[in-house]
């Protein structure tokens, strides 16, 4: 680990110490009492220690909210994309209802794909949310996230090549059980 990445995760320390509960109390004035508060406090901390080019804070707490903004709408996001596949599924002309057990497997599932796209950093899975999830084209994403669109195609590939393994792996686990 070299003297940057020991000074910047100190600096990072730092900011968590002095910013923490006030993002917090940001964060319930928009979501209230959720759960999410503190995971998404914490996101924001995490992206900052896991950005690739450490660089001088000025304004922390301008910097904090932009990031926890991001991670509400990505919250925001994956809830409504839950809503919309299940009121699919309700609506779907199958023969039958899905029993709470395949719902619940769906959960797991989605729950699984989550856990595996939190692995990635931050720029690569908004990457993937937005292409994915929001329908936007390389070059629209690279503008979003002021990104080239080279990276955006190296962060598909790498954020394709993680989803392939996890699908691998529901894959092995169901035929194990």
């Amino acid at each position: 680990m070299s003297g940057t990445d020991i000074s910047h995760r100190n600096d990072v320390g730092g900011l968590f110490r002095a910013h923490y509960p006030w993002l917090c109390a940001q964060l319930r004035q928009h979501l209230g009492a959720s759960s999410s508060v503190e995971d998404i406090a914490a996101e924001a901390f995490v992206q900052l220690l896991e950005a690739p080019a450490p660089v001088l804070i000025r304004e922390p707490r301008a910097l904090l909210s932009t990031i926890a903004r991001r991670l509400i709408y990505q919250l925001w996001r994956r809830r409504d994309l839950e809503r919309q596949h299940l009121d699919q599924l309700r609506h779907a002309d199958q023969p039958s209802t899905p029993s709470p057990e395949e719902l619940a497997q769906l959960t797991q599932a989605l729950d699984g794909l989550d856990r595996t796209l939190a692995r990635l950093p931050g720029k690569v899975r908004a990457t993937f949310l937005l292409s994915r999830v929001d329908g936007l084209t390389y070059p629209q994403i690279a503008a979003e996230l002021g990104i080239s669109p080279r990276s955006v195609s190296a962060y598909m590939t790498r954020s394709q090549a993680l989803c392939t393994r996890h699908s691998a792996n529901q894959f092995l686990n169901q035929r194990s059980a």
